[in-house]
């Protein structure tokens, strides 16, 4: 760092990545990617599918085609809901994180990226396993819970 100090929210510095991930969710049960071992970012552990948005893109723009390239899906945005947003990864190389709740999307869900995921499976919240963000996981299961999903 030179010395300098930055002020303002972690959105505005060009050095963070901003990533959208989306839950798929159909009675109670959400869809999730075993994340590959070569990922850099969180290898071998389920989470929820989705990348980093490219210049231009809105979040739900970015979700959509996220969901497309990795599921084979086309969400209906207008069902999709916000569920959190956090900042992840090391200081040097932080990502703005948005997770969103996805209630419709047309098309069967497969795992058409075997480069990101290992493995696609559907989870009851019972069985939910960790994801890379905790917060990420609260909050999807309060939504379910309450009925959003």
């Amino acid at each position: 760092m030179s010395g300098r100090s930055h002020v303002g929210p972690p959105c505005c510095d060009s050095r963070v990545h901003k990533v959208v991930v989306g839950a798929l969710v159909r009675d109670g049960r959400v869809l999730l990617g075993y994340r590959s071992s070569n990922k850099r970012a969180y290898p071998n552990v389920w989470d929820l599918p989705g990348g980093l948005m490219e210049a231009g893109e809105s979040e739900l723009d970015a979700l959509a085609r996220e969901l497309d390239e990795e599921l084979g899906v086309q969400i209906a945005t207008t069902s999709a809901s916000h569920l959190c947003r956090l900042t992840a990864g090391p200081a040097d190389e932080p990502a703005l994180l948005s997770a969103w709740l996805v209630r419709g999307w047309q098309g069967t869900p497969a795992n058409v990226a075997p480069q990101e995921h290992d493995d696609i499976g559907w989870f009851g919240l019972e069985e939910l396993p960790p994801l890379a963000h905790v917060p990420v996981r609260t909050a999807l299961v309060q939504a379910v819970q309450s009925g959003r999903g």
